[in-house]
């Protein structure tokens, strides 16, 4: 059986349609892969043989993963590094304004000018009692509160 364009086309549908049902996101890039020997196939003018049509998705689908881990990931997997639960190293030095007093062992309320971590207000904890009205400044994330001081 010769391996037609179309074959290649449907191949690569079928697979980035399977990563709808398979939650990996690997699966899309063999299906890209295929597209573009599909597209090759149907470009070149030169008949590709079987073997060379099977070199070149493996080339293509594997070029498209490597891509995905430098480009478009930025390496974090490769270098071993993620930036779950680091959610503090933007947050961290940003200025507030008390909402509402706190004391030690007391929650208070901080707002900020713009949104912190998709909000505007963030209950907080403090080492030193803080009036409502004075300006602090976010030293940690713990947990769902903010931990802050006077600036």
């Amino acid at each position: 059986m010769n391996l037609e364009w179309w074959h290649w086309i449907v191949l690569g549908i079928a697979l980035v349609v399977a990563e709808l049902a398979v939650p990996a996101f690997f699966i899309i890039w063999f299906g890209l892969g295929a597209l573009v020997v599909g597209l090759a196939v149907l470009v070149l003018p030169l008949p590709l043989g079987e073997t060379a049509q099977i070199g070149l998705w493996v080339v293509a689908s594997l070029a498209m993963v490597g891509l995905w881990f430098r480009v478009f990931k930025r390496g974090e997997y490769l270098q071993g590094r993620t930036r779950i639960g680091q959610s503090d190293g933007d947050t961290i030095g940003e200025i507030g304004l008390m909402a509402k007093a706190a004391a030690p062992f007391e929650r208070g309320r901080v707002r900020f000018q713009k949104p912190v971590l998709g909000a505007e207000e963030w209950a907080c904890m403090v080492d030193e009692p803080i009036a409502a009205g004075e300006r602090v400044r976010v030293v940690a994330v713990e947990g769902s509160f903010l931990k802050v001081a006077k600036v």
